[in-house]
């Protein structure tokens, strides 16, 4: 058996052509994937008999799941040949640009002088004469003043409507008894002013006694209470770490991961069942960081999805393939807040994260 022989391509390909001969290659091949796939579905509709126009008889459910095996192994073989596809087309797309072969320097052209000569300066024309003034026009008459309209009648003047009758006074009520008064009492005689007494002389200051001696120390007092702690708001804190290295697919609206290798969580912060979504249950302010690490370099990005909604400043999205994705935000969480890890892409793909090592890790720390 020869061996093949491959044709010969004249004129030769560029890189750059041959990169468009790669790219026209991928874009063939999704073109005929996409008509697979539409016969795949064409295949089903004729077993269920829902197929407009045709008619595929009343089949078994062996027939239909039998069928529906097929149909799923066609669709498995066609995501494994877009994972390829995508990786191929990845490998065109960032493959290093090459220099060309640089072209020999050009003579150099002869100088030109310096200064060109000035031109001669053009003579000044003639003045036009000034056109003549129009004539004004005449006023309009003014118009005639329109008669003033007739004056209304005056309403009649509503008659007076009656008095109505005073109401009667109240009764004015009892004065009562005045008290007696009591009887004043006899006024005793003014006794005499006695004489007054003369100033003593001032005594003598007496001498400054001994100091005494110092007292024996008192018996120590019993320590008092200890106070109550002050709030401690890192006691709500979490943290969660996949280290198994799984196989993620990306879909284009984003892939949650899971995070299900080691988990420490404060009694206020749960997981769900599938290890993706955490929930904080005490309000305050939180710095949430999250990193991934995966096997190969990828177009892909990574942010948080704060309840339920991508949360801008935690998203990372390289225009360069990355291994690593890395950040760190602090906002304000109410109770019952949700907190998930996710990755995205523009074009379906996946993502191996490093096995036995910190593939995907996510910490919650509460600070006030």
């Amino acid at each position: 058996m020869s061996l093949p022989r491959y044709p010969i391509i004249d004129p030769p390909l560029t890189r750059g052509d041959s990169i468009n001969q790669i790219l026209a290659s991928i874009a063939l091949e999704e073109l005929g994937m996409s008509h697979i796939l539409n016969a795949e579905g064409e295949k089903m509709q004729f077993v269920l008999g829902t197929l407009p126009g045709l008619s595929g008889g009343s089949a078994t459910y062996e027939e239909v799941l039998e069928v529906n095996s097929s149909v799923e192994g066609m669709l498995n073989t066609a995501l494994e040949n877009q994972l390829m596809l995508n990786s191929k087309m990845m490998l065109a797309m960032n493959a290093p640009v090459t220099p060309g072969v640089t072209g020999a320097t050009g003579a150099t052209g002869a100088t030109g002088p310096a200064t060109g000569a000035t031109g001669a300066t053009g003579a000044t024309g003639a003045t036009g004469p000034d056109g003549p003034t129009g004539a004004t026009g005449a006023l309009g008459a003014v118009g005639v003043t329109g008669a003033a309209g007739a004056a209304g009648l005056t309403g009649a003047t509503g008659a007076t409507g009656a008095t109505g009758p005073a109401g009667a006074t109240g009764a004015t009520g009892a004065t009562g008894a005045a008290g007696a008064v009591g009887a004043v009492g006899a006024t005793g005689p003014a006794g005499p002013e006695g004489a007054t007494g003369a100033t003593g002389a001032t005594g003598a200051v007496g001498a400054a006694g001994a100091t005494g001696a110092t007292g024996a120390t008192g018996d120590t007092g019993p320590a008092g209470a200890t106070g109550a702690l002050g709030p401690n708001p890192s006691v709500t804190a979490g943290f969660a770490a996949n280290t198994t290295g799984p196989t993620i697919t990306v879909l284009l609206g984003g892939t949650l991961i899971a995070l299900p290798s080691t988990q420490l969580l404060s009694a206020d912060i749960s997981v769900n069942g599938a290890n993706t979504v955490f929930t904080v249950n005490t309000f305050g302010r939180y710095r949430i960081s999250y990193h991934i690490n995966t096997t190969l370099s990828l177009l892909m990005g990574s942010r948080l999805i704060i309840n339920g909604s991508a949360n801008i400043t935690s998203t990372i999205n390289p225009v360069l393939s990355t291994s690593q994705y890395y950040n760190e935000i602090e906002l304000d969480l109410g109770v019952g807040a949700t907190i998930s890890l996710q990755m995205f892409a523009t074009i379906i793909g996946a993502a191996t994260l490093i096995n036995n090592g910190a593939g995907a890790s996510l910490m919650i720390i509460r600070l006030s």
